[in-house]
């Protein structure tokens, strides 16, 4: 993880560098300070899916340039065969798999979201994004923490709600949840 949070860290620095923008700017478009924003780009700090999704639509270039280095080529279609899609693990409890990374242009991003659980959490991690979110659970069951409420979502449970409004999720019991995430807009 830590080799993908450096990679991660360069591509930042190198949009920043391609572009002409200070650290301070960047930080502002993704909501992070300027500190950490930098820690970031150092590849010492995690940055969320969300954020970059907001670095990529700021500065037009799609989050997986920024995630994986690769730039979606597909126009007409895009297959992911099944364990194949791109994927990044975001932190020790996080991996995110995309299943639209080659796709020029998509309007949604995509993911499987393995979580592991964590049985000793007691705070959970809370991001927003513009736009809308969907997600359906394929194995396991999560918590969902929403907007001040907790929902719980069972295997086959879904869940389309308002992403602009704080949310996070846990892993419940003692395995992992695996979902498909699809974050609109």
């Amino acid at each position: 993880m830590d080799e993908q949070l450096k990679q991660i860290g360069e591509r930042l620095k190198g949009l920043r560098d391609a572009l002409d923008l200070t650290a301070q700017e960047v930080a502002d478009a993704c909501g992070l300070n300027v500190e950490k924003y930098e820690k970031v780009e150092q590849g010492e700090e995690d940055i969320t899916i969300s954020k970059l999704m907001k670095i990529a639509h700021k500065y037009g270039v799609s989050a997986e340039e920024l995630m994986f280095a690769e730039a979606p080529r597909m126009k007409s279609y895009f297959v992911v065969r099944k364990g194949q899609g791109m994927s990044v693990e975001r932190t020790k409890a996080y991996k995110y798999q995309s299943l639209v990374s080659g796709y020029v242009n998509h309007k949604a991003d995509v993911f499987i979201v393995t979580v592991e659980p964590k049985p000793e959490a007691h705070t959970v991690y809370k991001n927003n994004h513009a736009g809308q979110e969907f997600n359906l659970v394929l194995e396991g069951a999560m918590d969902i923490y929403l907007d001040g409420k907790t929902i719980r979502l069972n295997e086959g449970d879904s869940i389309y709600f308002d992403s602009s409004k704080p949310h996070g999720m846990l892993a419940v019991g003692d395995k992992a949840v695996r979902f498909l995430a699809a974050a609109i807009g």
